[in-house]
């Protein structure tokens, strides 16, 4: 009898072990899989596996958005940011954004991968002369190319020092531009940097359409962080394919200032990490887009006699030649001073957007006067991407050619923000309601958006 009982038992926990077994063997099979890996560790610049998005405004399928994954160089303080091919020197090759403790002395090499095999060469560093007086600045790490390897895909930089790098310890980063393309999916682009605390939702919805009625098809966004709000926007729009938003995450390396200069805010380097990123967006499209401009999201740059970018180039190109960059007058609006009572075109916005965070443009009209030259006044700039080789905050360090300034008659820059004790009196500002021009359109996107993103109250 016990035993026909231990029969029956047997025959039903069959199944189980069976199952149990089944198990045990598949985890032997990928522990054993993963074993035969090969050592490599190849930081390929995405934060996660790529995701790609239809842009709305030219069609075409995009990438979702791309990580800057930083890298600690052994044996050194020097941080990489990413890694192209520069087609336009002689003879090619790798150009490497870096972050450089400037007192340092070190020696750097360069570990070029190609076609599976390790071509190791001295660099050669070129730390940029605008670092506004912080120990860290942006630096050029360039990697000469040996005659096997003209076609890098990956690269790792290490302190000279360390003789015969070990393979398996070596940080890649994936070398981008690999083609030095003359068709461009995107026409304008302009690169923010770096969105840092942001909570200005409303200024923010009005510059991306703004800059969509100028005729930009992409915008990238350096963030640090944001409120919860400003992400719900910015993944509104990234799901468009318009926006990329790029993660920055130089606070978790370096003591980053919150200011332009070491006596206003001490840190390690200037403003977040704000040149590193520009000039990482300028490589990033060069070959992306035909033009780039760098400038903030409170500014705007205006055409005075045309109505976008893509009737004002044209002209400009005309004037002062083409392949150039240009540099753009700015102008104070600042937000201590509100447009009273608001143009009639305005009003019916005001009532929508009273509970919107952030700064309304269409209610700051007036300018302060404009100063006479030459005089330092923040000027931004538009530029074709493969003319240039270094950008700061405010311009262009090195180009093919120097920058033109355009005449404020025909496009300047629009900056909205608070300016503080100024000594300005609401007298002494000049009217300029060149932006109304814009208004209908501009009211009609911004409430679609806000509708859309559930941040306009019922």
């Amino acid at each position: 009898m016990t035993q026909v009982l231990d029969l029956l038992l047997l025959r039903r926990l069959l199944p189980s072990l069976t199952f149990i077994i089944l198990c045990l063997m598949l985890l032997l099979l990928i522990f054993r899989s993963d074993r035969m890996l090969p050592p490599q560790k190849y930081m390929m610049q995405l934060s996660d596996e790529p995701a790609w998005v239809q842009n709305q405004t030219t069609g075409t399928t995009v990438l979702k958005g791309q990580s800057a994954h930083l890298i600690r160089v052994k044996g050194s303080k020097t941080l990489l940011v990413s890694a192209f091919l520069e087609h336009r020197t002689k003879p090619r090759k790798v150009l490497v954004i870096a972050i450089m403790f400037r007192k340092e002395k070190v020696s750097l090499q360069c570990s070029l991968r190609c076609r599976e095999q390790l071509h190791v060469s001295r660099a050669s560093v070129d730390i940029h002369w605008d670092h506004f007086g912080f120990p860290y600045g942006t630096a050029d790490v360039s990697c000469p190319l040996p005659p096997a390897c003209q076609a890098p895909t990956h690269v790792a930089v290490t302190s000279a020092a360390i003789r015969n790098p070990d393979e398996a310890d070596l940080e890649f980063l994936e070398v981008q531009n690999q083609k030095a393309l003359t068709v461009f999916p995107y026409n304008f682009t302009s690169c923010f940097s770096t969105m840092y605390n942001y909570t200005n939702i409303l200024q923010l919805v009005q510059t991306v359409e703004m800059l969509q009625l100028l005729g930009v098809n992409r915008i990238v966004i350096y963030k640090t962080n944001c409120s919860n709000e400003t992400q719900r926007v910015l993944d509104y729009y990234t799901d468009k394919g318009l926006v990329e938003v790029v993660p920055w995450s130089l606070s978790k390396y370096l003591k980053v200032s919150r200011r332009a200069k070491p006596d206003q805010d001490p840190g390690d380097i200037h403003y977040f990490g704000q040149i590193p990123a520009l000039n990482d967006c300028l490589y990033r499209f060069m070959y992306r887009s035909k033009y780039v401009a760098l400038h903030d999201p409170d500014e705007l740059i205006l055409p005075q006699t045309v109505d976008s970018w893509s009737q004002l180039l044209p002209l400009l190109e005309k004037r002062h030649g083409a392949d150039r960059c240009f540099n753009f007058e700015n102008n104070w609006f600042p937000t201590e001073f509100t447009e009273r009572p608001p143009p009639p075109n305005v009003l019916p916005a005001l009532g929508h957007w009273h509970n919107v965070f952030g700064v309304n443009i269409l209610t700051h009209l007036y300018r302060e006067p404009v100063k006479p030259k030459p005089v330092f006044n923040n000027y931004k700039i538009i530029a074709n991407p493969r003319s240039v080789f270094v950008v700061t905050v405010h311009g262009v360090l090195r180009s093919q050619e120097n920058c033109a300034w355009v005449d404020r008659k025909t496009a300047h820059m629009y900056h909205t923000k608070a300016r503080g004790q100024n000594g300005l009196k609401a007298q002494q500002l000049v009217y300029d309601g060149r932006l109304l021009s814009y208004s209908g359109r501009l009211t009609a996107a911004v409430n679609a958006v806000l509708n859309e993103t559930r941040l306009l109250p019922e």
